[in-house]
C-alpha cells in the first residue's frame, strides 16, 4: 500500500507510491548536454560577459582578464535590476513594486567543463566561498532581504549553458516559500523550544536508514519525505541560521560532501538533469533559534502534473530509504 508522508519543514504532504515501485535503472537519463558553438564563460571570453563583480585570480591577474580561478558576473539577462528604488504601491488589491534586487552568475572554472565534480576540492572550497562573500556583500544593501543560490545543471532543469556555473538572486521581498518554512520552524519551536532542523539531523542519525555522507560538521540524506526519487538534502550539524556565517573550516567539510553526494548522483543516473538550493535565513534577521539553513538538491527524474499543480501533493515511486542505500552504497 501506499504511503502519505509528511514533510515539516514545509508542512507539504508527499505520496511514497510502492505500486510504482522503481529501480534506480529506471531513472537512467541520456546526458543532458547543451550544445553550442561558442561559450562566453571560457577563459579567454571576459569580454563577452558583463564586467566582473568578483573573481579569484592568480598573482597578478588584471580584472576582466584571463588567470581566474573562479569569476562573477552580473546575468546579462537579470531578472531583477540593481539600480533604482523599489516604489512600492498598489493597485486595487494588487500589490506592486519596482523589480530591485540582483541577478549574479558564478562561474566554477574558467576550463569548459560541465558538472562541478570535475573540479578538485580546492577549487569546490572557492565556489562556496564566492558564494558566502558575495551573500556578505549584497546583505549590506538595506534594499535588500533575501538572496537564493541556486544551480539549475542540464537543458530540462533551466540551464542555458553547459560550462558549470551557478546564480544568486537577491529580492527585496522574503519568498513566499521560505517564510512557510520559517514560520512552521518557529511553530515548532514555540511548542517544544527546540530546533525542528536540528532535531531532524539527531533523528537521521540515530536512525541511520537514509544517512548518505556524515562527517563531524553535515549531514547529508534523503528526507523522510522527498518529493523525487534520489532527493537529498545536506543540513550543518551545528545550529546555524545563514549560510553566510560558515567559517572555512566548515567550508572544506561542505565542499567535500556537495562533491561526494553529486559524485555519487552522477553515477548512478549517468549525469542526471538536477537542481540545487540553499535556503537561508533573511538579511534582515540576525539570529533564528528556530530556522537552520539547508541545501535542497532535485534530480529531475520525473515530472510534475496535474495532480500536483491541483493539490501541492507529490508522487514519489521511490521509497527515500531505498535512494540512500543505493547512493551510500555507490562509489565513491
Amino acid at each position: 500500500m501506499s504511503e502519505l508522508r509528511r514533510e515539516p519543514v514545509s508542512g507539504r504532504w508527499v505520496i511514497i507510491a510502492t505500486e510504482r515501485a522503481a529501480r534506480p535503472t529506471d531513472f537512467k537519463t541520456n546526458p543532458q548536454i547543451i550544445k553550442s558553438s561558442f561559450c562566453p564563460f571560457c577563459e579567454g571570453n571576459e569580454d563577452k560577459t558583463p564586467p566582473e563583480i568578483l573573481a579569484y585570480r592568480d598573482n597578478g591577474a588584471m580584472p576582466n582578464t584571463g588567470g581566474w580561478r573562479v569569476r562573477v558576473v552580473p546575468n546579462k539577462f537579470p531578472a531583477l535590476q540593481v539600480e533604482g528604488e523599489q516604489n512600492k504601491r498598489g493597485e486595487g488589491i494588487y500589490d506592486i513594486m519596482n523589480g530591485i534586487g540582483a541577478h549574479e552568475v558564478i562561474i566554477e572554472s574558467p576550463r569548459h567543463i560541465q558538472s562541478l565534480t570535475s573540479l578538485d576540492n580546492g577549487n569546490v572550497k572557492e565556489v562556496l566561498l564566492c558564494y558566502r562573500d558575495r551573500l556578505i556583500d549584497l546583505k549590506n544593501d538595506k534594499r535588500f532581504v533575501y538572496g537564493l543560490l541556486f544551480k539549475n545543471v542540464g537543458f530540462s532543469a533551466g540551464a542555458s549553458l553547459e560550462h558549470t556555473h551557478s546564480q544568486l538572486i537577491v529580492t527585496p521581498i522574503v519568498p513566499q516559500l521560505v517564510e512557510n518554512e520559517m514560520e512552521n520552524a518557529k511553530t515548532f519551536y514555540q511548542h517544544r523550544e527546540r530546533c525542528l532542523f536540528c532535531d531532524m539531523v539527531q533523528q537521521e542519525i540515530d536512525t541511520n536508514s537514509r544517512i548518505i555522507i556524515l562527517t563531524d560538521n553535515f549531514v547529508a540524506f534523503a528526507p523522510f519525505a522527498s518529493r523525487f526519487p534520489f532527493e537529498i538534502w545536506i543540513l550543518p550539524r551545528k545550529h546555524e541560521a545563514h549560510f553566510e556565517s560558515l567559517q572555512k573550516f566548515e567550508i572544506d567539510d561542505l565542499a567535500t560532501v556537495l562533491k561526494g553526494v553529486l559524485t555519487k548522483l552522477e553515477a548512478i543516473l549517468d549525469f542526471p538533469p538536477y537542481n540545487y538550493v540553499i535556503h537561508s535565513a533573511p538579511f534582515n534577521i540576525n539570529e533564528s533559534e528556530s530556522f537552520h539553513w539547508h541545501i535542497e538538491i532535485i534530480p529531475r527524474l520525473t515530472n510534475i502534473a496535474g495532480f500536483e499543480w491541483g493539490t501541492g501533493f507529490y508522487i514519489n515511486p521511490m521509497h527515500p530509504e531505498q535512494a540512500a542505500e543505493t547512493l551510500r552504497n555507490s562509489i565513491p
